[in-house]
């Protein structure tokens, strides 16, 4: 298969409509379903059950689409760190939530800078690339990533490496004056009933979809949801909101990621660093005692 091909599959796959997706792709509808065909012949299944009105995959269709974006990641991570690393400017780009890393980032960073990696002739820079809920993941499969902290079990780390780093219980983060805000601690049925947010790429919840940190903070501020998060999460809360302990809310590991099979001394720096600066974190944010 040509990496056309799947990027036309992928395409289709994901809009479920063929004229979308050939606006998507800047081509006509005709040449597609054409290249879809010829696609479903050389593989010798059927990929997508078309009616007049509707377009849905088969079994079959799913897997290639799984299989595809996979593919295409893997494409698309290829040149781009191919081109990073062969830049006069060679970087590390480190993904991460924003609001998320809480203290361990500035003290990766501080401890990478010392490093004998960072402060040699061949000293590579870290960017740090803020993004919203979830994104960290994609970035770092596609390329636009060299490495990334991710939070278990809400990222996904299938495929990549990791380090973990450190373990924290979690929170239900709520307006001040909600009912539960005064409890000592809670426990997931307390919070049954309540609006929760919906996340990118999560099934619906009853609450509105919430992007980034700022946003779901606002909206737990005028009641419109709460939510259950790391235990981290205190040290970025306004004050007009209050985090009581979930005690048998699963444990969240965050971890340090990174595509296997790498090679870079820098990024070997970098992941030892994080390893060396969490050991403390791990003390402070391990879940509380009732």
């Amino acid at each position: 298969m040509e990496t056309r091909e799947l990027a036309y599959f992928v395409a289709v796959a994901e809009e479920l409509h063929f004229g979308r997706a050939a606006t998507r792709l800047g081509i006509a509808q005709p040449p597609l379903s054409r290249a879809i065909r010829q696609l479903e012949r050389r593989l010798g299944v059927t990929l997508l059950e078309r009616t007049s009105r509707s377009v849905a995959l088969t079994a079959a269709g799913e897997v290639l689409l799984r299989e595809g974006r996979a593919a295409l990641d893997a494409v698309a991570a290829a040149d781009r760190r191919t081109r990073r690393a062969g830049h006069p400017a060679a970087k590390l780009v480190l993904a991460t939530k924003s609001g998320a890393a809480g203290d361990l980032l500035p003290a990766l960073l501080s401890a990478y800078a010392t490093d004998p990696t960072a402060t040699g002739p061949d000293a590579v820079a870290v960017e740090v690339l803020l993004c919203g809920i979830g994104e960290q993941e994609r970035l770092l499969r596609d390329g636009r990533a060299d490495v990334a902290l991710l939070h278990l079990p809400f990222d996904d780390a299938t495929g990549l490496d990791v380090e973990e780093l450190h373990t924290e219980g979690q929170v239900a983060v709520l307006p001040a004056g909600h009912r539960l805000a005064g409890r000592p601690h809670l426990l997931t049925a307390d919070l049954a009933g309540e609006p929760f947010p919906a996340w990118p790429g999560s099934p619906a919840s009853t609450g509105p979809l919430v992007r980034d940190s700022t946003q779901l903070y606002q909206l737990i501020a005028l009641g419109m949801v709460v939510a259950t998060l790391p235990s981290s999460c205190r040290s970025q809360l306004r004050p007009d909101l209050v985090a009581v302990p979930v005690l048998d809310a699963p444990a969240v590991t965050t971890v340090i990621a990174w595509p296997p099979h790498s090679r870079s001394r820098a990024l070997a720096a970098l992941i030892r660093c994080a390893v060396d600066v969490s050991a403390p974190a791990a003390l402070a944010g391990s879940p509380r005692s009732p």
